[in-house]
């Protein structure tokens, strides 16, 4: 007989360890997690709570307010605050007003913003830490301070009552904010870009719009933003240097409507529902560019 080789048994291979999936460690977290997602919800929720106040009224008639009060959902459709609105304060014309005079000073209040940077951050100017901090004070300094002095200034070269002295004062005073906020991050601008553009023969005018407007592209984007509406929603400085209804801004005109011995509350809800509209649509078409602008400096 013949004996016959018994094969060896092999060990069965073991499976390699598994990595635990993202998605498992994410609901590892605990409980901090779902905590955090609640304090976020309460904060929106408190947040909007004002915007769903302002729609219920501004659809609702001055007997059901003055009945049910201002937390009552309205009966029935009341578009008459609207169109009261509508007409007694000219809202197409006070709504170009706005527009022409925000949109002139945020274009014109980022310029100024990026060539007084540019002079103090790139070209190193003697005092610049100086003349920073004066521009970071000026901006702190309270507006009831500075009024009297503008509104004379603005009589004695003709430019009272006009919309151009409202332009000149917040395109100053935008740029201030701007000149410090540029001036810390051009101040940080690489040296050896500057010299290489030097060295090629490209004078200070085309280093500014070759090589620094590029970079600083996305800050510029969320300045020019923030000062459209910050331009958008002053009331004190417009209400004393615009005295007449044709020259006058949308902030004015709700202020208008409020008297000293009674208030419509419907037509104002229904007048800052209409206004805060063209202020959402702005905001909803430069969205992008405001994210893009934020997040331009976390991404190296």
């Amino acid at each position: 007989m013949t004996a016959t080789a018994v094969p060896a048994r092999t060990a069965p291979a073991q499976a390699p360890p598994t990595r635990p999936r993202k998605q498992d460690a994410r609901h590892k977290r605990g409980v901090g997690r779902w905590l955090v997602l609640a304090l976020a919800v309460v904060v929106a929720l408190a947040m909007l709570a004002p915007f769903v106040i302002m729609v219920l009224n501004a659809f609702k008639s001055p007997a059901q307010y003055s009945q049910d009060g201002p937390l009552s959902i309205p009966t029935e459709l009341y578009l008459e605050g609207v169109q009261n609105f509508w007409t007694r304060t000219n809202f197409p014309q006070k709504l170009w007003n706005s527009v022409f005079i925000s949109a002139i000073v945020a274009v014109g209040g980022t310029l100024l913003s990026l060539l007084n940077a540019y002079a103090i951050g790139v070209g190193r100017i003697r005092g610049r830490m100086w003349i920073v901090t004066l521009f970071l004070v000026a901006n702190m300094l309270p507006q009831e301070a500075l009024i009297y002095p503008l509104f004379d200034m603005a009589q004695q070269v003709g430019l009272s009552n006009s919309q151009w002295s409202v332009i000149i004062i917040f395109t100053v005073i935008q740029s201030a904010f701007g000149t410090y906020l540029l001036a810390s991050v051009l101040g940080t601008f690489p040296p050896a870009l500057l010299e290489a553009a030097a060295l090629d023969g490209a004078s200070r005018w085309r280093i500014l719009w070759q090589v620094v407007y590029p970079i600083v592209k996305p800050t510029l984007g969320v300045l020019m933003i923030f000062f459209f509406i910050w331009t958008w929603n002053e009331f004190f400085i417009p209400l004393v240097m615009l005295t007449t209804n044709d020259t006058q801004t949308i902030p004015i005109a709700l202020a208008s409507l409020q008297g000293d011995r009674m208030m419509d509350a419907p037509t104002t809800n229904a007048g800052a529902l209409v206004s805060l509209i063209p202020a959402v649509i702005f905001f909803l078409i430069f969205q992008r560019t405001l994210t893009r602008g934020v997040t331009a400096g976390a991404v190296k």
